[in-house]
């Protein structure tokens, strides 16, 4: 376990800084990236042993090539990094709101993904997590359930951006299966972090959610692929 390596995108806080702690103390090395070099490299002092400090940000190409070229070998990718700017409806949420969340919950997780492909074949067991959400699930939008309202139609562009990343993981786990990949999606729970408002004034415990995300980065060669996981191991519907 000692010579695995992980790669966790938006680890300088929040969930990603604690799945980054959480599976350095597994042992692994786990690159703590971050858009800030600052920040990145704070985080990864507070962590301690076995982390890395990787500068990238999801959005821009350029970086992403500087950062592949410090990796040679990955067997986990976790894509973390995620924005939510506001809980408006869709036809409240200005266009340009669209696009710059799908630019770091969609394209960036595809651009990472890609690009730290070739690092991931050299694992013998490449693990690729997905960190999504419950509102994402169109099951849940549309019954009951106790995360969220159903049908209150709020946050649009955080929420479908999240419901593309679902069906990416589902492709991804599909194209990838034969080479020996797992590629699953987490819900983590409403957390108490900077996501947006709703999550600022909750209770939940981010530390909580990334287990759950450490638990599918770990999964042995006969655990699922193409799955949607609550942060405790409970199948979400999509």
């Amino acid at each position: 376990m000692n010579d695995r390596t992980a790669l966790v995108t938006g680890a300088n806080k929040g969930i990603g800084k604690q799945i980054a702690r959480l599976l350095a103390a597994e042992g692994l090395t786990v690159y703590v990236g971050s858009r800030d070099a600052g920040r990145g490299q704070q985080a990864v002092e507070e962590i301690g042993a076995g982390a890395r400090p990787l500068v990238l940000d999801v959005r821009d190409p350029d970086g992403i090539v500087r950062a592949v070229a410090q990796v040679e070998r990955l067997d986990v990718l976790v894509n973390n990094a995620g924005v939510s700017e506001s809980l408006a409806l869709p036809a409240e949420t200005d266009i340009e709101e669209f696009r710059r969340t799908y630019e770091t919950n969609v394209f960036g997780v595809v651009a990472v993904t890609n690009a730290f492909l070739p690092a991931l074949r050299r694992s013998p067991r490449p693990r690729i997590v997905n960190i999504s959400s419950g509102t994402a699930s169109l099951t849940w939008s549309t019954n009951p359930n106790p995360q969220f309202t159903p049908g209150s139609g709020g946050a649009a562009a955080y929420r479908s951006s999240k419901a593309a990343l679902n069906a990416l993981t589902v492709l991804y786990a599909q194209t990838l299966a034969e080479d020996g990949f797992k590629v699953n999606a987490l819900a983590p729970g409403l957390r108490a972090t900077d996501l947006n408002p709703r999550a600022a004034a909750a209770g939940g415990d981010p530390a909580e959610a990334a287990q759950g995300a450490v638990r599918l980065a770990l999964l042995p060669d006969d655990g699922p692929t193409g799955g949607f996981f609550s942060w405790d191991g409970t199948p979400v519907p999509w």
